[in-house]
């Protein structure tokens, strides 16, 4: 029987349990210990963010997002339907109201073109997701945003060394939050980081990250002692997961490399779907190709799953992604009843493909012999 080949697995360099150890011998494991410290470094250093903090997730990232914007409850903020529910989750947390906005029918980023007609005077926040590390078009949004004084989150969770017009994606909005989770490029088993691109949110992000204290500050010297001074939690992680992940950052190059070209290979392979109405990823002129993730959008949902088994018949593991929250049990009464077709049809359609560091040349023409032979074109 021929080996499996999962949808993902995690890639390790070798050198993550030598720098865990090395911060278990440092002796300062609660967080921003040395290691945190050379994370920030890099992502300011090589990706241009002008501040960053290490968290325990995206979800975490993104609900200090909420806070430092200080969202009210009634607040609208602008989100796509077709994403995880992290991104709406931590504002409906602060109080706020969800706006969904559909998806592209290029690919599944939001419509930056329907976003003029969902602002309200009650809007405050728009949050694109660059699905699959795709730029949204940041151009358009961020002209909405600036007309109407709104602030820009980008949800970079997969996003990663992913870029729009040459400028690192997560640079674009006042704030972003990344996901370094075991399916992402870079990964830290559960970890994020939030980008902060206005100064004026840097000391508050720090105090929020401290369970809202000053501890920041009385550790530079900055302050006599510290205190409880705002509304904060405890979104500060490990250094030894700051550990974990300055292994992987150190690698990012080669990653990055690798995924690249299972991607490449992946659109050059299916290029005779496309002629048949099965989509691929497709990039806008002003975005890049991170290599996160491959999908194939098919023509129904009968024909997706029917793919699903014919891979699984051949020990390939594919999977769908997001159902889109508009109609999720949680927030189909609140949704305001627009339809949103091109969210729906990527939560009935869209498939993703293995895709990770070590997927060898030959178990990747499994997967696309699969594929090919389920649409007879081999």
């Amino acid at each position: 029987m021929l080996p499996a080949i999962p949808f993902n697995k995690p890639y390790f360099s070798g050198s993550e349990t030598r720098y865990i150890e090395e911060a278990v011998r440092f002796g300062k494991l609660s967080g921003d210990g040395i290691f945190t410290e050379k994370c920030h470094s890099f992502f300011e250093q090589n990706l241009a963010f002008q501040k960053v903090l290490l968290t325990t997730s995206c979800t975490a990232a993104l609900e200090m997002a909420a806070l430092l914007l200080n969202i009210q409850p009634g607040d609208e903020v602008i989100v796509p339907s077709y994403t995880f529910v992290s991104t709406p989750n931590a504002f409906v947390l602060r109080g706020a109201k969800i706006v969904f906005a559909d998806s592209t029918a290029l690919n599944p980023n939001l419509d930056a073109a329907s976003l003029e007609a969902l602002v309200t005077p009650r809007t405050r926040v728009i949050v694109p997701v660059h699905y699959a590390g795709i730029a949204c078009d940041m151009d358009t949004v961020q002209a909405v945003a600036d007309r109407h004084g709104l602030a820009v989150v980008e949800d970079a969770a997969q996003a990663i060394d992913g870029f729009h017009n040459g400028r690192a994606l997560g640079t674009l909005g006042a704030l972003a939050a990344f996901s370094f989770h075991e399916t992402k490029n870079i990964i830290s088993g559960e970890g994020g980081l939030l980008a902060i691109n206005d100064p004026a949110y840097t000391q508050r992000a720090e105090i929020i990250r401290q369970k809202g204290t000053n501890r920041s500050s009385f550790f530079r010297g900055e302050v006599d002692k510290y205190q409880w001074v705002a509304v904060g939690s405890s979104f500060l992680p490990s250094d030894i997961i700051a550990a974990f992940l300055f292994a992987q950052l150190e690698n990012l190059a080669a990653i990055q490399a690798r995924r690249k070209a299972i991607w490449q290979r992946y659109f050059e392979a299916f290029a005779p779907l496309a002629a048949e109405g099965i989509g691929r990823p497709l990039l806008p002129a002003y975005a890049s190709n991170n290599g996160h993730l491959f999908y194939l959008v098919c023509r129904s949902p009968a024909e997706r799953s029917a793919l699903i088994a014919h891979l699984k018949s051949r020990q390939i593991l594919s999977v769908f992604h997001y159902v889109a929250l508009h109609s999720s049990p949680y927030y189909a009464k609140k949704h305001d009843g627009r339809p949103l077709p091109w969210a729906d049809h990527y939560t009935d359609c869209l498939l993703r493909l293995p895709l990770y560091y070590e997927l060898h040349p030959d178990l990747q023409n499994r997967v696309i012999d699969g594929v090919l032979a389920f649409y007879h074109r081999r």
